[in-house]
């Protein structure tokens, strides 16, 4: 793959553009990093690629060796792997709970005790997350407890 960056004074606003002689996954995963960057994640559903909000995804799982983005209006898959997500997110309101799960959390509505030190997340659209007890802490000081 060749990389050309071409800095010019007179741009108002950076512009990418990806020349391939095929699509392949390399190069959608390309895409999705990308995208990231401008807080947009691509996820596929029903055969379509679409580009998501990050605020609107509610929380981010792999299951399966695959990786799905649930929102509001569905679920999604993305090529990108949890940890390549959780990087791109580091500057959002997106947090790990488990070893599978990272959580937007602008979108928890409350937070609940479970058994074994773990936490019942519930999200704005009513479904429940579990955090696992290693992952409380991170959570308590994003609430600043």
């Amino acid at each position: 793959m060749k990389v050309t960056v071409e800095e010019r004074p007179e741009v108002e606003q950076t512009e990418v553009t990806v020349r391939c002689k095929r699509m392949d996954a390399q190069t959608a995963r390309l895409i999705e990093l990308l995208r990231l960057a401008d807080a947009r994640l691509t996820g596929e559903k029903d055969g379509e690629t679409c580009i998501l909000d990050g605020a609107e995804v509610l929380y981010i799982d792999t299951v399966d060796r695959g990786t799905f983005l649930y929102t509001a209006g569905g679920v999604y898959e993305t090529r990108l792997r949890l940890y390549e997500l959780e990087g791109q997110l580091a500057g959002w309101d997106f947090v790990r709970v488990s070893k599978s799960v990272i959580v937007n959390f602008g979108q928890v509505k409350s937070l609940r005790p479970d058994f074994g030190g773990r936490l019942r997340l519930t999200m704005s659209n009513g479904e429940v997350v579990v955090a696992n007890r290693q992952y409380v802490p991170a959570i308590k000081a994003k609430l600043g407890l």
